[in-house]
């Protein structure tokens, strides 16, 4: 039995998919180099290519957590402000409060 259902897997892995298409470097940062955005934005894909090679190998408890992992890196970015997300609260962990302290 799998503990961790296809249309689950198929949800999340949707999810981080739309939100690394979402993602922006935002260049304007000043307090966090911008390199700090490249390497979020590589360990993110690393993470769902990981996903995708322990889904193909059936370990879907595994692939579940590695794009659980991916989208942590995505939300970690964007909270601090490296990725310019446009205020999007349906993929990303930033609200009206976090947009306006970060002006």
């Amino acid at each position: 039995m799998k503990l961790v259902t296809e249309k689950k897997l198929d949800t999340y892995y949707s999810l981080t998919q739309r939100a690394l298409r979402k993602i922006h470097v935002d260049t304007s940062v000043t307090l966090v180099p911008y390199d700090v955005a490249e390497e979020f934005l590589d360990m993110a894909k690393r993470y769902v290519a990981d996903a995708l090679y322990f889904r193909k190998k059936g370990d879907y408890v595994t692939a579940f957590a590695a794009l659980n992992y991916a989208h942590a890196w995505l939300d970690a970015g964007a909270r601090i402000g490296v990725f310019d997300v446009e205020g999007d609260s349906d993929l990303f962990v930033v609200d009206e409060t976090w947009q306006k302290k970060k002006k």
